[in-house]
């Protein structure tokens, strides 16, 4: 269908991830088998979702794999909540990764949105 690089909601989500990344290495190590590797691989999952989709023969197949990666950002932003309630991230973090996470949520609503009208104007 189309690279997904060229993807604008792939870069945010990727940048996102890197900044998961990034920002769990200061989780306790007894976390990383545990809300560590969940955290990375909701993020993971979200720029994941948009290159296997943009992988598929349809419009219709590429918005299923971007509702899984909506579905990801909203386990995302929940693991972000538990690690500050945790005290494992300071509010500062905590803010800046959950407005990015949003922000890719949003836009990934609205890719999804147009992925389905050009699905029903193929079909």
């Amino acid at each position: 269908m189309r690279n997904f690089r060229d993807i604008k909601v792939w870069e945010k989500s990727h940048a996102l991830t890197l900044s998961i990344y990034q920002e769990s290495r200061a989780l306790p190590k007894e976390e990383i088998y545990s809300l560590t590797s969940q955290m990375r691989r909701a993020a993971a999952s979200i720029p994941t979702n948009i290159a296997e989709g943009s992988g598929r023969g349809s419009h219709a197949d590429f918005a299923r794999f971007t509702q899984m990666a909506i579905g990801s950002a909203s386990e995302l932003e929940y693991l972000l909540l538990l690690a500050r309630d945790l005290s494992y991230f300071d509010v500062a973090t905590h803010q800046k990764l959950e407005q990015e996470t949003i922000e890719v949520r949003r836009m990934l609503i609205a890719f999804q949105r147009k992925l389905q009208s050009d699905s029903a104007a193929q079909g």
